[in-house]
């Protein structure tokens, strides 16, 4: 049998492939729309270059000629491409072939081209597996990414920089090696795209002004050592080897994965027979390329980049349109939680609720637990939501189904003093089990941002609004299912007459994977019935008008907020969603997400406080009683 490698070159400038990828429908930061690369067969050492049009194959090519032949001091011999026009001759209608610009020059160079049949992309398998492999890491790169589209270029140079330093199957030792003779150094690598902390040099710099900037982290200097960082407040690039590196982070928080389509849709060149009997390539017909929504990309060694970014250069914001063409799915990605995920889904509901380290975790500490009576007759409320809400049917388990497990999670709901108003007891299913494209399809679910909750304060301060709040009981409950899941039944509150059977669900229960994302769904569509119109922001915030009058909900998983310039349209607004849903209504809202709210209408103030929770983390660090220090802020009389 052949070896894998049998027909690798024996040194490097043997043989260079290449290829261009484009257009992409996100210009680069910079107007880019096409990128060509170059790889050493020998080394696998690769090249890329950024362009705007193919014509500019040949003069990004000349530069890689010149600056590989001077430094290694060694020829390319030959260049393997397909038959782009960019490469190839074109055919006349005489079956002539007419040799392109990049032709001619390898012919005057002494350079053999090898160009691969029509329709045989395998013949330029380097080249095209490369590509692949560096659009499959930009959509791995800009999931993780909030960065503008603008940025893909980067991201992609950084990819570059990045393959040719790690070793891989095609040979022995790392490209970077092979190329220089010399073994690479990784200790500088860092995540792409994630927050930093940088000082740029600051030739004007005055003694008060800051002196870092709160930037990402986009790429590597590519004359110098240092490392290229986006700043979004100027929407610039700039370069530095001043940095602090927050790399141990979740990029993107609560947000979804984004799953990013990047894919070519590959155009067959029609052959066309003269009248002569010669074969004719249309090549004019070229590959479209498909993307939508790159917003990052690598960087690339020194002397790969045809225009050298400078400093403080402006990224400016591409317009959208395209996008529409291929729409920007939903990703569907299961994202991994460091909490366990049989109850990630009912924790989530109070992220900021204050701590519940006393809280029982088993039933046999409720059972041990001076407050037993209370937890028990929570366990009986639940239960009895469960069998009012029709949550599930008793059924045989059908053979070959395995059912996923359930558990009791405890928790106790506080003022803002830190008092127990309420002990609550949640059934949970163990989510972890289930299986994706069986058990759930989808898990995304808006969360509201808590910038959303200082903008709605803010309004409800400036415009003296009614502040309201509500409480859905059992919101989860409230979703369908679109699946067919079983569940086992409660270890002591199993039916007494069918212990052997199971629970198949009919309503979403807490710690199923698309519990939230249910919940959310059927809310979404009661809330829009009633004439509210979701924020294109912030999907947890509805808006409705009524002539002058106007009304905001803030949807918090369970938690509602109401404000309202009028009385009479935020009480009819409550009247709806009582009708609609279990809902018990608190009133004017004083204590929301662990936070305090006082509100002071007669002097137009409205204060924001989270006292309770600071009491609570001074008591678990037996700081109680230390002295106060004054807020540096001066005050106004």
């Amino acid at each position: 049998m052949k070896k894998k490698n049998a027909n690798r070159c024996s040194d490097v400038l043997e043989l260079i492939h290449t290829d261009i990828c484009g257009p992409f429908p996100t210009p680069s930061w910079n107007g880019q729309q096409y990128f060509i690369t170059f790889i050493d067969d020998y080394s696998r050492y690769g090249y890329l270059y950024l362009i705007h049009e193919k014509s500019q194959s040949l003069d990004v090519f000349k530069n890689f000629k010149a600056e590989v032949e001077n430094q290694l001091s060694k020829k390319i011999k030959a260049v393997r491409s397909d038959r782009g026009g960019e490469y190839y001759g074109r055919y006349d209608g005489s079956g002539e072939q007419r040799p392109r610009p990049f032709a001619k020059y390898l012919m005057e160079c002494g350079i053999v081209p090898q160009y691969t049949m029509p329709g045989t992309p395998s013949q330029n398998g380097v080249a095209e597996r490369r590509n692949r492999t560096l659009k499959d890491m930009v959509r791995s790169m800009i999931s993780h990414s909030t960065l503008p589209e603008s940025l893909w270029s980067e991201a992609i140079k950084t990819e570059v920089y990045i393959l040719n330093r790690v070793p891989s199957k095609a040979v022995a030792k790392t490209p970077y090696e092979l190329w220089t003779s010399k073994k690479p150094s990784i200790r500088h690598l860092h995540v792409w795209g994630c927050p930093v902390e940088a000082r740029p040099y600051k030739p004007n710099e005055k003694k008060l002004d800051s002196r870092t900037v709160s930037c990402y982290f986009v790429g590597y200097s590519e004359r110098s050592r240092g490392f290229k960082f986006y700043d979004p407040s100027t929407r610039s690039l700039f370069e530095t080897g001043n940095a602090k590196f927050i790399e141990d982070v979740e990029l993107s928080g609560r947000e979804p994965l984004r799953k990013v389509v990047f894919e070519e849709e590959f155009v067959n060149i029609p052959i066309i027979t003269t009248g002569h009997g010669h074969i004719m390539f249309n090549d004019t017909i070229q590959n479209v390329q498909s993307i939508t929504g790159i917003q990052d990309t690598p960087e690339i060694p020194p002397a790969q980049v045809m225009e050298p970014i400078q400093v403080h250069q402006e990224v400016t914001q591409q317009p959208q349109e395209p996008q529409v063409q291929v729409p920007l799915r939903r990703s569907t990605r299961e994202r991994k939680s460091t909490i366990s995920d049989d109850y990630v889904v009912y924790l989530q509901e109070h992220e900021f609720d204050m701590g519940l380290e006393n809280d029982p975790i088993s039933v046999s500490q409720v059972k041990q637990s001076s407050n037993s009576e209370k937890w028990i007759e929570a366990m009986k409320d639940e239960m009895k939501s469960m069998k009012d809400n029709g949550v599930w049917d008793l059924v045989e388990l059908p053979k070959g189904v395995k059912p996923i497990g359930c558990k009791w999670i405890f928790k106790t709901k506080q003022d803002s003093k830190g008092n127990i108003v309420r002990y609550k007891a949640r059934l949970v299913a163990k989510g972890f089990t289930q299986k994706e494209g069986i058990d759930y399809k989808e898990t995304f679910s808006p969360v509201s941002s808590k910038d959303s909750f200082r903008i709605i304060m803010a309004l409800v301060a400036h415009y003296d609004l009614e502040l309201h709040q509500m409480d859905v009981k059992t919101a989860f409950l409230n979703g369908n299912i679109d699946e067919t899941i079983y569940m086992v039944q409660l270890e002591n509150f199993e039916s007494k007459d069918s212990k052997q059977l199971v629970c198949r669900l009919k309503r979403s229960i807490y710690g199923l994977k698309q519990t939230s994302r249910q919940w959310y769904r059927k809310f979404d569509q009661v809330i829009t019935s009633f004439g509210f119109k979701e924020n294109i922001i912030d999907q947890c915030i509805y808006l409705k008008f009524s002539g002058s009058k106007f009304i905001i909900l803030v949807l918090y998983v369970d938690d509602i907020l109401l404000a309202s310039s009028d009385v009479g349209l935020l009480h009819e607004t409550k009247r709806f969603l009582s009708s609609k849903f279990d809902m018990k209504d608190l009133g004017n809202a004083s204590f929301v997400l662990g936070i305090q709210i006082h509100k002071d209408r007669s002097r137009g103030i409205l204060g924001l406080s989270q006292k309770a929770y600071i009491d609570k983390v001074l008591s678990r660090f037996g700081m109680s009683n230390c002295a106060p220090g004054d807020t540096p802020v001066s005050k106004r009389r």
